[in-house]
């Protein structure tokens, strides 16, 4: 049995569905998600169902029973409400005797500098301190991050940020969902870490230049003093954490926080990451 959390969430719905289309039968998979009436249509298919919301440690052991594989999708939110919640995740998959572990960390988590990498660090150490077998999955930055605001940006003829020539690997996270299913699918991936990133880096600039390719729009990208930057997220309607996460990353991608590329994601895929280009082109389609 594979259990995926946060099913009903961007990432672990993308992983349910490569799962299913890697051959994973329904029956072998479960969904432990915080809304259960959300996810009527993948127990429609045949996948298990189960309650799992990490705030309420009581429902995690019981999602988890029988998991010979999780899933274990970081939370959103404040950092110190992310690592209790983890704590409480990886508590329950102990209690539960899970087979694997695999976690969505971020890139270089032992060594990245961006505020949130420290959430994802604890929590690597809470797993390895519970002996659980454990796959660490770390994510670059999704490409969702720019190209879900991208039509907005060039409406408005800029993207505006505080990256300055700052490079980031992202990646799609169709990419990274399915990254997950293969590992998920195969029996050799205990003690494994896997750096996943796109293919090349590229700069706000490259991306603001590929939107006005297709859009056929002039855009540019406008880079901002960090505390002109949070003033602009704050002023937009922003939870405080969230613009503060915002601008600490802006400002660790002008260092390189997010530059490098390692080949691990492209590897898992067998084929090449899905381009810049490609993502903005469908983001703007239409």
């Amino acid at each position: 049995m594979i259990v995926v959390t946060g099913a009903t969430g961007q990432f672990g719905r993308l992983t349910v569905e490569k799962l299913l289309e890697r051959g994973v039968p329904a029956s072998e998979l479960a969904a432990a998600v915080r809304t259960p009436e959300k996810a009527a249509d993948l127990a429609a298919r045949g996948v298990a169902v189960r309650e799992a919301d990490y705030d309420r440690p009581e429902t995690l052991a019981p999602a988890f029973a029988g998991a010979d594989k999780l899933l274990f999708v970081s939370a959103n939110g404040p950092d110190d409400l992310r690592v209790v919640q983890h704590r409480a995740v990886v508590a329950a998959a102990r209690e539960a005797g899970v087979g694997l572990v695999a976690y969505t960390s971020v890139v270089d988590a032992d060594t990245n500098p961006l505020g949130l990498a420290r959430v994802h660090r604890e929590t690597e150490a809470a797993l390895a301190e519970s002996g659980l077998p454990t796959v660490l999955l770390r994510n670059g930055w999704y490409t969702e991050n720019y190209t879900a605001t991208l039509a907005d940006s060039v409406e408005r003829g800029a993207i505006v940020g505080a990256a300055g020539e700052g490079r980031v690997a992202s990646a799609t996270r169709a990419d990274l969902a399915e990254a997950a299913a293969v590992v998920l699918t195969r029996d050799d991936q205990a003690g494994k870490v896997h750096e996943l990133t796109g293919d090349t880096a590229w700069t706000l600039a490259d991306l603001a230049a590929e939107a006005a390719a297709v859009s056929g729009k002039e855009v540019v990208y406008r880079d901002l003093p960090a505390e002109q930057y949070r003033r602009v997220l704050t002023d937009a309607g922003l939870p405080a954490f969230f613009v503060e996460l915002l601008v600490d990353s802006d400002v660790k991608i002008s260092r390189g926080a997010l530059a490098r590329t390692t080949g691990d994601l492209a590897a898992l895929l067998g084929r090449p990451a899905t381009p810049l280009s490609d993502a903005v082109a469908e983001a703007l389609k239409g």
